[in-house]
């Protein structure tokens, strides 16, 4: 299997990037992926915002937009998957091209504008999910209301999944990433709480949070987020960022992913889990087992990647997985939890 993934990643290299994301779901469906399910031990058992998981290894939305590899995904060696994100009504999202590899820098820049098939279709898929699996809720670019959007996805949606992610911070929908002001995040979340409410079982709400704020912002984020409801945050979104770049595509708008956000989300989330008991999901940058501990050890009580699949390929999980077991053993950690915030001085 390895073999031929490699292969695979090669030849998607010839495509353009979204066209070959798009034959990666397609061969996932044809059952070319990995087939041995998620990786677990004492070690790497852990509960997240009350929610069981195999290991503290998750996917990030955006690699499976539309839930349409959700029985594919769930052989993988992940703890839990991450879909959407998903808008009340379907959109077509920004003009293309809007995926760009950085190969030099292990990254990518996407300006894709929440494209997705709606909650309606996405809301069929999920109702089919197995194990844990959460919904990243958007907003319509044309929306009059684009706070109530949130509640919308989560309402419809809601009774099939096992958490949600209110997103608010993807850089490349104009003036979304206003919604993170404390008023109107406050406000945001006041209708999604009360959509949580109504469902026959109420699920973990997390919050995806930008790297790019200020401490001041950060600060005022988490106050909104100790009083809210919420479940937990996950840290972070894209970056606007784009320092130390080598990539000729460096200049691209969009939100920057992979190895250049390491350190800079890393340091959000140390700089949170300050601020907060709330759980953190880690994101940004991960692409081995040793930046899934870190991120751990900062903080994180769970880990979401993507990008890293794309140079890497979906056993890297498998990878990933066996090898944060193998420094939790090192370190005399019984279990995960136990390694939470330990090491978070590097970061601060």
């Amino acid at each position: 299997m390895k073999t031929f993934e490699s292969i695979g990643l090669r030849a998607v290299k010839f495509l353009d990037p979204e066209a070959g994301h798009a034959a990666s779901l397609k061969a996932l469906n044809l059952g070319l992926g990995p087939k041995g399910g998620p990786v677990t031990s004492d070690r790497l058992r852990t509960t997240l915002a009350g929610m069981d998981l195999p290991n503290p290894i998750g996917l990030a939305a955006g690699f499976d937009k539309n839930a349409v590899a959700l029985a594919a995904l769930a052989r993988t060696a992940f703890g839990f998957l991450e879909v959407g994100a998903a808008t009340p009504r379907p959109q077509p999202g920004n003009p293309k091209p809007r995926l760009f590899r950085l190969t030099e820098d292990e990254a990518a820049i996407n300006r894709f504008g929440f494209n997705n098939d709606g909650m309606a279709e996405i809301g069929l898929r999920l109702k089919k999910a197995q194990g844990v699996v959460g919904l990243n809720l958007g907003a319509n670019k044309d929306s009059d209301d684009r706070a109530a959007d949130f509640a919308k996805v989560l309402a419809h949606c809601g009774n099939d999944i096992g958490f949600a992610t209110v997103n608010v911070s993807s850089p490349n929908t104009e003036r979304l990433r206003d919604l993170q002001g404390a008023e109107a995040l406050a406000a945001l979340l006041d209708g999604v709480m009360a959509a949580n409410a109504k469902l026959a079982r109420p699920v973990p709400v997390f919050l995806k949070i930008a790297p790019d704020l200020s401490a001041e912002e950060l600060a005022d984020l988490a106050s909104v987020a100790n009083t809210s409801g919420l479940s937990g945050v996950v840290a972070t979104n894209t970056t606007l960022s784009r320092d130390g770049l080598a990539s000729r595509y460096r200049g691209e708008a969009g939100g920057l992913s992979g190895q250049p956000l390491f350190e800079k989300s890393t340091r959000t989330l140390a700089a949170l889990s300050t601020q907060t008991d709330l759980p953190i999901i880690g994101v940004g940058g991960v692409g081995s087992a040793e930046q899934a501990y870190a991120k751990i050890r900062a903080g994180a009580s769970a880990v979401q990647l993507y990008t890293a699949l794309v140079y890497g390929g979906l056993s890297l999980v498998e990878e990933i997985t066996q090898g944060l077991d193998r420094l939790l053993a090192r370190d005399g950690f019984d279990n995960v939890a136990e390694a939470v915030g330990t090491d978070k001085t590097p970061w601060l």
